[in-house]
């Protein structure tokens, strides 16, 4: 069956609007489709990887609560959040600290924040029950902020998508002022540093139980990355020992909660990715660009979904129409069989988003029919 593209903001289209997506301050608006079945309950076929009947469109099916939609800065202590402002102008540097006073600094020219040089909470592993005071979530006025939320933004005919920030290694990092610092202390320390890692998957296990006390949670994506665009930052034999048990804790908690898990970890990472599977994880939100997704795909599509940008798609980059349906259908052609196939969608150009949800959307409930 051939489903219909409605024009371009066709007035007697249903549509939605919303700011869905990293540095996607403005509103856009995207048209909704008459489904079969709800966006919620494809949306846990695509992660789950069991028989969707189209690839979600985070436009349209998912909303995302970003940093300072959890809240504001800390009461009495400006500067203080729990992450990077992403409705702050990405071209703009800014520094700001987070729960526990690791200075921040957003760096306009990488497209992200980098631990301000200078910073070092932790002056040395073995030390690190002395110098981190975790947060009381009470002192954080999460509770009005996802009152206001639930009462003025919730829709409950979407998914609830929450990031609770970053995970293990990558907080060890801050803690100690840098990757050189942190690479060394798992090689010297490695008992101090496992000690850390389980105190702080309680921490994000804390986290993530508050926030489901607040809001109707069905997706959760945690940040750590283990690489650089050409290895991993460690070994296996580390990832083995010390950072995949206390990972584990938190994705069984998750799990155990009936939520959908998402891993971002940047990097070439591949050598992980067993270990990634065998934590839990659902999805797995990766650099294209560092990793082949096809050979991915093709070696691990059973067992994991991908989240990652659509093929031939660059942030910034204008595209034509027939550009970006092109881009969508190669995407799907790649990457949507058996689902597990999230494509990550950015940038606030109204005709392309448009353009993305009518052909993601479309095209890939023929590819699906189609298979069958």
């Amino acid at each position: 069956m051939s489903y219909p593209r409605p024009p371009f903001m066709d007035p007697n289209t249903k549509t939605t609007t919303n700011t869905t997506g990293f540095f996607a301050a403005t509103p856009v608006t995207a048209p909704v489709f008459d489904t079969p079945i709800s966006r919620r309950e494809n949306f846990f076929r695509a992660a789950r990887r069991d028989n969707p009947l189209w690839v979600p469109v985070a436009y349209t099916d998912i909303q995302l609560l970003q940093a300072n939609e959890q809240a504001d800065e800390k009461p009495g202590n400006p500067g203080h959040q729990l992450g990077p402002r992403f409705k702050h102008p990405a071209s703009e540097n800014y520094n700001f600290y987070d729960p526990f006073g690791n200075s921040w600094t957003w760096e306009a020219s990488a497209g992200g924040a980098m631990l301000t040089p200078g910073t070092k909470v932790v002056d040395d592993i073995c030390n690190w029950e002395k110098c981190i005071k975790f947060p009381n979530f009470d002192d954080w006025n999460f509770k009005e902020v996802a009152a206001k939320y639930m009462k003025e933004t919730y829709d409950p005919e979407k998914v609830m998508h929450i990031n609770i920030y970053q995970g293990l290694t990558e907080m060890l990092i801050a803690f100690l002022g840098g990757y050189g610092e942190g690479m060394m202390a798992l090689a010297e320390e490695p008992e101090a540093c496992k000690d850390f890692f389980w105190r702080f998957s309680q921490h994000l296990i804390d986290f993530f139980d508050y926030m489901c006390e607040l809001y109707p949670i069905d997706y959760v994506t945690w940040h750590d990355d283990y690489g650089t665009e050409r290895d991993t930052f460690f070994s296996e034999k580390m990832m083995a020992e010390l950072v995949f048990e206390p990972t584990k804790k938190l994705t069984d908690h998750i799990k155990s909660k009936g939520k959908i898990l998402e891993l971002h970890s940047c990097g070439k990472i591949e050598r992980f990715l067993p270990y990634i599977i065998d934590m839990g994880v659902d999805l797995i939100w990766l650099q294209p660009r560092a990793n082949d997704m096809v050979k991915m795909k093709a070696m691990y599509g059973d067992k994991i979904g991908f989240n990652f940008p659509l093929d031939g798609m660059v942030p910034g980059v204008t595209y034509t129409e027939d550009e970006i349906i092109k881009c969508v259908r190669e995407s799907v052609d790649k990457y949507a069989k058996n689902g597990g196939f999230l494509p990550l969608i950015r940038g606030n150009d109204q005709h392309e988003v448009w353009t993305i949800a009518t052909e993601l959307y479309a095209y890939s409930r023929e590819f699906y029919e189609n298979l069958k």
